[in-house]
């Protein structure tokens, strides 16, 4: 499944792409238990379905199934039902009806690698990792589509970074690298946006300080669930500025993969739903270029990740 948060009359909704459309999961998972079983039966499939993407990633299994099904019913009614329904109801919704959240608008930790690509870290004059690198962002960082991106009015070296995010699905702790891909609910895509001259340089490099100015960490346009089939270890990434391509590589040049990752980072903390990974950025990044090349107002940004899609933001000045 390919699941979103959108907004629809001013509420956030779990959603998903189905047939061009934007689905209400739970709206029409209620209409299928109306059809199948009588008006009795929607508040039992409300209570248990829920209307955003964390209550969801804690259903586990019986979410998921509920949700499976609601596809299931729409894609056997007829064509002219389904055409009645898109954009005359709160079942489905045409693209320009909603506006795209973050699939996770919070989560509840945001964990990042960095130097997880080999050859950013050979740009980037650093030695290749033994151990993860981590480092995190909060919550005030995660913007959706298309959120303007604001630069800090004290920072001019506002770097790009694409990564691959991906999203624990249900609790763990101590997880082995053999049962490691069990936990990952799905796929997304991600941009660390980092302020350089504070990662780097000021009060000797602040890592955090340069990772967690508000609108650093966007997210989307979708959740490409884990059963999909998606190699997360073997996908094209760009990133591509104002239409150029400036990053261009393939998550198989990980130092650590995910099952690794999740293996480390389960050792020292619970890792629950909703909780995300940045899996580390590839090489161009703006500040190894020669002359630099950073965010400045008026640019457009895009994340690419083939399989999952393309998250795009603009640039605005403080």
């Amino acid at each position: 499944m390919r699941l979103l948060t959108f907004e629809a009359a001013g509420q956030p909704r779990l959603g998903a792409e189905w047939d061009g459309r934007i689905v209400d999961l739970q709206n029409v998972a209620a209409m299928t238990e109306v059809v199948r079983y009588g008006a009795a039966a929607a508040q039992g499939v409300i209570e248990r379905f829920p209307s955003d993407m964390l209550g969801y990633l804690r259903g586990g299994a019986s979410t998921r199934a509920i949700a499976r099904e609601a596809l299931e019913f729409l894609s056997q009614l007829p064509d002219e039902v389904v055409h009645h329904l898109a954009g005359n109801s709160t079942l489905l919704y045409r693209e320009d009806q909603v506006r795209r959240l973050a699939p996770i608008p919070r989560p509840g930790k945001i964990i990042c690698l960095g130097l997880n690509y080999r050859d950013h870290a050979a740009e980037s004059n650093m030695a290749v990792p033994t151990e993860p690198v981590l480092f995190c962002k909060y919550g005030n960082t995660v913007i959706g589509p298309g959120d303007p991106i604001v630069l800090p009015a004290t920072s001019d070296q506002v770097d790009y970074e694409a990564e691959l995010v991906f999203v624990i699905g249900k609790a763990g702790r101590n997880i082995s690298a053999a049962d490691a891909m069990s936990y990952v609910a799905g796929y997304t895509c991600g941009h660390d946006v980092s302020a350089r001259d504070y990662q780097l340089k000021r009060g000797g490099g602040q890592w955090m300080v340069g990772k967690t100015w508000d609108t650093f960490a966007p997210l989307g346009p979708v959740m490409v669930t884990a059963d999909e089939g998606l190699d997360p270890h073997n996908l094209p990434i760009r990133c591509v500025l104002n239409g150029q391509t400036v990053q261009d590589s393939n998550t198989c040049q990980f130092v650590f993969d995910i099952p690794q990752t999740i293996e480390y980072l389960s050792h020292v903390l619970t890792l629950e739903p909703g909780d995300i990974v940045f899996t580390g950025t590839p090489p161009g990044v703006g500040f190894a270029r020669k002359p630099p090349l950073f965010l400045k107002d008026g640019d457009v940004a895009e994340i690419q990740i083939d399989g999952i899609g393309v998250l795009r933001n603009p640039v605005r000045g403080a």
